[in-house]
């Protein structure tokens, strides 16, 4: 249950806005000892932690291309209007960021400039599962793709029936992201 707090003094601001702190040496020997187990055991390790934390059972953790046109047809139409007007916005925004180089010279013959090189590859988590942040993937697909990175990969955890978000995998298509990976989910009971 959430407690709610009406009016406090403004003496008690800081102690209210302090964040929970995780014991993070008894999150970091679960981190090392998932990673080392998946390092061993591979998808069988995936596919145990899934059904563990998730609570469903994934054969291929990679989206197919059938999940994909699925997912295409159940999203509105308004709400597709609605996602490519967010896509444009946020286009807009960070092409505005890209800056041509500037060439200085600081001294006779002895130029300087700053270049910007997008990463090859990057991966992008996407809040998935029960609640599905897609606009996670428009915040961050767009300046990757702008950015001239050449692959994108996503990670998003599956619903409780094994697929990803319907709007999560429109968007990844108009970003012409074909790297979709089921994984696990944060959960509390992970930590």
């Amino acid at each position: 249950m959430m407690e709610v707090i009406k009016y406090p003094n403004k003496e008690t601001f800081a102690d209210l806005s302090v964040r929970p702190e995780l014991e993070r040496s008894a999150l970091e020997m679960t981190v090392v000892t998932i990673l080392e187990v998946v390092k061993n055991d591979g998808d069988a390790a995936l596919k145990r932690y899934s059904k563990q934390f998730d609570r469903v059972n994934i054969e291929n953790f990679r989206v197919t291309s059938d999940e994909f046109e699925k997912a295409i047809n159940i999203v509105p139409n308004d709400l597709k209007d609605k996602i490519k007007i967010a896509q444009k916005n946020i286009e807009k925004f960070h092409t505005r960021q890209i800056k041509t180089e500037q060439i200085i010279e600081t001294s006779p013959g002895v130029k300087c400039w700053r270049k910007s090189i997008p990463i090859e590859k990057v991966g992008l988590y996407v809040p998935g599962g029960s609640a599905p942040l897609f606009s996670t993937l428009l915040m961050l697909g767009v300046p990757a793709r702008l950015a001239g990175c050449e692959e994108i990969i996503v990670c998003t955890p599956p619903k409780e029936n094994g697929s990803v978000d319907s709007n999560i995998l429109y968007i990844a298509h108009e970003l012409g992201i074909k790297h979709i990976f089921k994984r696990i989910a944060h959960d509390e009971n992970f930590i």
